[in-house]
Formats: structure tokens, C-alpha cells, sequence
């Protein structure tokens, strides 16, 4: 009877526990179902609100910059170049490499030293040019005994004439006696013997002639080579290069805008060694690519900034575009040079430091503008996506952009609301304001027939030579059109 009573209490103890076991197990779900519940809701409704992030057409002010990087260079400075010397065309010495050169920041003094050109490349240059030169005596010695031995051939060829005059005088004496046939070969041998003479003496007379103009030829060559071998031996010691004046010496450069160092070449063509530069004014030397080179202008004003010295901000105003561009080193991409005058306090600034330049392209007081991310475009028209009562497709007339924001011509009034990103369903989606693509069909058509009428006029225009100026010599200049 007991072993019977044990085993009912624990049947009877195991049956709650299980209920209980159940029951967790299925609250358990439920709360796991109601989180992945409302985690899927939150998700979705995320989804949705990132979705449709919008935002409201600005009045306001609006700018536009174009930003570059600069370097210091002086306003004003004192060029060091090679020997003026060296620049004579009867050097002929096109190039020179720079054997020595002071480190860059030197503080010179007038007359102190600076750099030294390649002597061993003038050395063999003057030494071929005494070679000519000792050839050239050679040669107008030869040319005067030439002259003098033709000469004296001459003389005898002369003398040897007016002794044959003589002898047919005696042979025409000596045959009046004689038949007149005789007579008159006597007489035609006395005149061809005159005739003879006479052609001698001409042609001495011209022979001697050119026989001074080779001797003077040959003068003038010895003379030029003198001069050159003189010319060279001045370089020879010119090649020292010492500061025309006292300051700091900055390297100049190159044709491919690298550093003068030792080993580069300078010549008569590009002829700057180094540079003394004032540095009570500075300039900003900077490049901007032909994208944005039509909207620089000379007068606008420029925000500069000194890597160097980044608490320091200063102001500028561009004073020189470059006409023509150039080549970037190892790029396709072309740039056009731009220098920008810097106003305040530069006695803390230094040649060669970098700048960040924002040049102030354009400024309106007072216009509309949106974010440019909220423009969109197809294959001919630009629009935005406006809420009003619901979502349309808005077409806009735009005007300039920087490099956040579009400035809205027509289209949207100040506090509309457009859409940064597309809808799901935009191509269900009709477009508003068509009128206005048409007034831009209209005026770029305009635009275009006034440029070629400009351009058919500039044609049927004649040309004007320009009036000469200066002494009258020949100038040369280049048409491109």
C-alpha cells in the first residue's frame, strides 16, 4: 500500500509543472512576436520617411566661389640670370647647366656669391673657337701670298705683251720696203699685239680687284673670329654668378614649372636663376582649369588662406588671367594661370608658401535657390519634385550653381517644397510648367542667332592692318582666328 501511495504523488506533483512549462513557452512567443512586430513597423516606416526627405526653396543671398590652391610668390623682385654675354648670338651656346647653386632662403648681400654655371661646356666651345681662329690666320695668310703670286703672274703676262708691241712696231718698220701684203700683215700683227696688251691690263685691274676682295673677305672672317674668341673668353669669366643687389634668394623655374636646382639648364630663352624678392607685397600664383576659367575676372575679390598658418586669413583681389593655357606635368588636362594680389599684413608670409584661394565668382543679393541634389534632369528638361496637394513633376528654369546650391530663375516661389530624393512612382508622375521649357527653347534659340549673326559679321568685317610704330623696320606678328 505505500509504494502504491508514492507513485500517485508524483503524478499528481508533475502535471502543474508542465502546465506551467506551457504557459511561459507561449508568452514567450507572443512577446517575441509582437517585437518582430514593431521592429518590421519602425523598419517600414523608416524606410518610408527616408524615402521622402524634403526641403524648402531659400530667398536669400547666394554665392559662387571657385576654389584653388595657390603659392607665395613676391609682387615685385630682382631677376638672377645668366651673363647678359652669354645671350650674344655669336656665342652660340643655346643651354647651360648650373654646377653650383646656395640653398634656397639664403640672405645675400649685393655682390655676394649665388651660383655657378657649367665651365667645362664653355671651356670646349672657346677652345674650338681658337682652333678656328688659328685656322683663320692660316687661311688670310694664304689668301694675301694667293693674291700676291696671281698678281705678279699677271705683271709678266703684261710685260710679256708690251715687248710683243714693240717687236711687231719694228717688224712693220722693217717691212716698208716690203709688198703691201707684207706691209699689212705687219700692221694686223701690231694691232693684235696692242689688243693683247690691252686685255692684259684690264684683266689685271679686275684680277687685282678680286684679289683684295678675297683678302678682305678673308679679314673680315679673322676679325669675327677674334671677336668671338674675345666674346667667349668673357663668359669664360662671367660664369660666377653673384647678387645683383641684398635679400633672400628664391629658386627660379623651369619651363615645366620645377625648381631651379643644381644640374637644371638655363639659357637666353629662359634665363632666371633665382629671384631677390620684395616682400612687403605678395601675390598668390594659382591654376584653374578651363571648366572655370571663363568666370575669373580681373577685380574679383579673393578669401585666402595660409597652410602654414591656418588661424591666419587674408584678402585678395585677381589681378592677371593668362590668354592661353598650358599643359599640366604628366596630365591631358589644361590650366590656365591666375595671380592674385594680397592685401593686410604679409610680414609673417614667405615665397613659395601654399595658399587656399576662394575667388568670389558671382554675388546676388537676394534670389532663390535649392539644394542642386533636389534638380533632376531627363533628356531635355530639368525639374524638381514639388509637393502641392500632392507630388509633380515642376519644370524649372535654372541660373548659376555653386558648388552646393542652384539658383531658381522661374519654376518655384520662396517656401515651396521639393524632394532631395526620386519617388517610387515617378514616372507616373506628369510634368507642370512645360511653358516655361518653352521660353528656354526660345531664348537659347536667340542666343544662338545672335551669336551667328556676330560671328557672319566679324567675317564680311575687312581687316585693318595695324599702323606701324617704332623706326619702320619689319615687325612680325601672328593672326589667330
Amino acid at each position: 500500500m505505500g509504494i502504491v501511495f508514492v507513485r500517485k504523488t508524483v503524478i499528481f506533483e508533475e502535471f502543474p509543472k508542465k502546465l506551467i512549462m506551457n504557459k511561459r513557452i507561449f508568452i514567450t512567443t507572443g512577446v517575441a512576436i509582437l517585437i518582430l512586430l514593431a521592429g518590421f513597423f519602425l523598419l517600414t516606416q523608416s524606410k518610408s520617411e527616408a524615402e521622402k526627405i524634403t526641403v524648402q526653396v531659400i530667398r536669400g543671398p547666394f554665392e559662387m566661389k571657385v576654389y584653388s590652391s595657390g603659392q607665395l610668390e613676391a609682387q615685385n623682385s630682382e631677376n638672377i640670370v645668366v651673363p647678359e654675354s652669354l645671350r650674344d648670338p655669336d656665342i652660340r651656346i643655346y643651354e647651360i647647366k648650373i654646377t653650383d647653386l646656395v640653398e634656397e632662403g639664403t640672405v645675400v648681400n649685393t655682390g655676394d656669391y649665388v651660383a655657378t654655371l657649367d665651365q667645362k661646356a664653355v671651356e670646349e666651345v672657346l677652345t674650338n673657337a681658337r682652333e678656328e681662329l688659328e685656322q683663320g690666320y692660316n687661311e688670310f695668310e694664304d689668301a694675301k701670298m694667293d693674291s700676291n703670286l696671281t698678281l705678279s703672274n699677271v705683271r709678266d703676262q703684261i710685260i710679256n705683251a708690251r715687248e710683243n708691241v714693240e717687236e711687231m712696231k719694228i717688224v712693220l718698220e722693217e717691212s716698208k720696203f716690203e709688198s703691201p701684203a707684207v706691209i699689212r700683215k705687219a700692221e694686223m700683227d701690231l694691232d693684235k699685239a696692242k689688243r693683247r696688251l690691252e686685255q692684259e691690263v684690264q684683266g689685271y685691274v679686275l684680277k687685282e680687284r678680286q684679289a683684295a676682295s678675297r683678302v678682305e673677305r678673308r679679314k673680315i672672317d679673322l676679325r669675327r673670329q677674334e671677336n668671338r674668341v674675345e666674346k667667349l673668353s668673357n663668359v669664360y669669366h662671367s660664369l660666377v654668378i653673384n647678387a645683383p643687389k641684398s635679400g633672400m634668394v628664391i629658386y627660379g623655374k623651369d619651363r615645366t614649372r620645377e625648381k631651379i636646382k643644381v644640374g637644371s639648364t638655363v639659357s637666353s630663352w629662359m634665363p632666371v636663376i633665382a629671384t631677390l624678392p620684395d616682400l612687403t607685397s605678395m601675390l598668390s600664383t594659382t591654376y584653374v582649369n578651363e571648366i572655370d576659367i571663363s568666370s575669373i575676372k580681373v577685380g574679383q575679390k579673393v578669401a585666402l588662406g595660409i597652410d602654414a598658418i591656418p588661424e591666419k586669413e587674408l584678402e585678395g583681389e585677381v589681378v592677371s588671367v593668362a590668354n592661353i593655357g598650358q599643359p599640366m606635368p604628366k596630365s591631358d588636362a589644361k590650366v590656365f594661370e591666375v595671380k592674385i594680389r594680397i592685401f593686410g599684413d604679409v610680414s609673417d608670409l614667405k615665397p613659395a608658401m601654399t595658399t587656399s584661394n576662394q575667388i568670389q565668382t558671382g554675388f546676388y543679393t537676394d534670389t532663390l535657390f535649392i539644394p542642386a541634389e533636389a534638380v533632376f534632369t531627363n533628356d531635355s528638361l530639368q525639374f524638381v519634385y514639388l509637393e502641392k496637394g500632392g507630388i509633380i513633376k515642376q519644370v524649372v528654369d535654372l541660373g548659376s550653381q555653386n558648388e552646393n546650391y542652384v539658383l531658381i530663375r522661374k519654376g518655384l516661389s520662396e517656401g515651396d517644397v521639393v524632394l532631395l530624393t526620386e519617388p517610387d512612382f515617378a514616372e507616373e508622375l506628369a510634368f507642370e510648367g512645360l511653358d516655361i521649357y518653352q521660353e528656354i527653347r526660345e531664348h537659347r534659340q536667340r542666343e544662338e542667332e545672335e551669336a551667328k549673326k556676330a560671328l557672319e559679321e566679324q567675317k564680311n568685317k575687312p581687316y585693318e592692318m595695324p599702323e606701324k610704330k617704332g623706326d619702320g623696320q619689319n615687325e612680325f606678328f601672328m593672326i589667330i582666328g
